[in-house]
């Protein structure tokens, strides 16, 4: 909270834009550069996008969502690091067993998984968004595609995601901590008998339809990899009855979906404060043919299977020499340099 308060204000330090076309003058403050601040993932996302561009393929993308019920999500809110990796690797096992099995498509896939932790209302929601080419690579290094407009069984997906995680879920109970109401579950027994009733309910596993092309992958990509629990857009107002939101209501109709909260201030911030992850905690992940370590490899292969070597092999270095200048005049839009560098100052104390 305190990085963010300080954001692009004078406690970091800035610097002062010249204009050489038009005279203009402008103080720019520095950004707290924290992942979680809304208006600092703005650099970091294009930079990302710059480096996805070059790895998309000419395929079908999907878009598959895995969901924890509110029963797990009590314990991941209590042990994130712990919850939310077993989440990575549950639907990662699970998309690496389907896409395997020959009934269905008998290949190893690769995707890109974006860990999601809020709902529209800013409550505890941890959930997946994968995004996953429509085929993969057979045992003999052959692409092989979906069915067009089909990927994988959702009912499929969603039991075998369930079998899998309270599996890992069990086998993690000795690295778990657990306070208040769930503080009994610390007892072997009692955390069995509180899973039970999780391994007879449906879990949600949403596949949505392809998207129309990898430029449609890429908007996507922009709004969802790098979004905090609540962006700056969806703000209405703030006054000493507390704070106004947009949230959208996705249990209406469709037409009576979009509607506006008003929490209380320091309900608001805890909201948001839940949804701080763990020091270090990578919540972009890759998976099968796209790991660092074997990416390049992947994708230059199965190009050439699909006869699309070219553009896309460009480097995201290239892609980077392309981008617009950093600072840009307000006025003339013609490119500013930095004159002058403002020194950072520790925020003033408070009066005794």
């Amino acid at each position: 909270m305190a990085a963010i308060e300080c954001c692009r204000s004078a406690a970091l330090g800035g610097h002062v834009l010249h204009c050489g076309a038009c005279d203009t003058q402008q103080i720019a403050y520095n950004s707290c550069r924290n992942r979680h601040c809304p208006k600092c993932q703005g650099a970091s996302a294009k930079r990302w996008l710059a480096d996805r561009e070059a790895d998309l393929l000419p395929v079908e993308y999907y878009h598959v969502v895995f969901t924890l019920p509110v029963e797990i999500g009590n314990i991941a809110y209590q042990n994130k690091a712990v919850v939310y990796d077993l989440l990575f690797k549950a639907t990662a096992e699970t998309l690496r067993i389907i896409a395997a099995d020959p009934k269905h498509l008998g290949v190893k896939l690769g995707f890109t998984a974006v860990l999601h932790t809020w709902g529209s209302a800013m409550t505890h929601h941890p959930h997946l968004h994968c995004i996953v080419p429509g085929g993969g690579l057979s045992p003999e290094d052959r692409w092989l595609s979906c069915k067009p407009g089909f990927f994988l069984p959702v009912r499929v997906l969603s039991s075998l995601f369930r079998r899998v995680f309270l599996r890992q879920l069990v086998g993690a109970h000795d690295r778990l901590k657990f306070y208040g109401q769930l503080q009994h579950l610390a007892d072997t027994k009692a955390f069995t008998a509180y899973l039970a009733p999780s391994t007879r309910v449906k879990w949600v596993v949403y596949a949505k339809r392809p998207f129309s092309g990898p430029q449609a992958v890429l908007a996507y990509l922009s709004r969802y990899t790098h979004r905090v629990a609540i962006s700056n857009r969806r703000l209405v107002s703030c006054d000493e009855q507390g704070v106004t939101f947009k949230w959208t209501d996705y249990r209406a109709k469709s037409n009576q979906r979009n509607k506006t909260m008003q929490l209380a201030t320091g309900e608001f911030i805890r909201r948001f404060l839940i949804h701080i992850l763990p020091l270090g905690f990578h919540r972009i992940r890759h998976f099968g043919l796209f790991t660092n370590h074997a990416r390049t490899k992947n994708l230059h292969l199965i190009r050439c299977q699909l006869g699309n070597v070219g553009p896309n092999e460009q480097t995201a270095t290239q892609l980077k020499e392309n981008d617009s200048p950093t600072f840009v005049c307000p006025v003339c839009h013609a490119p500013m340099t930095i004159i002058d560098i403002l020194q950072r100052f520790d925020r003033p104390r408070a009066p005794p």
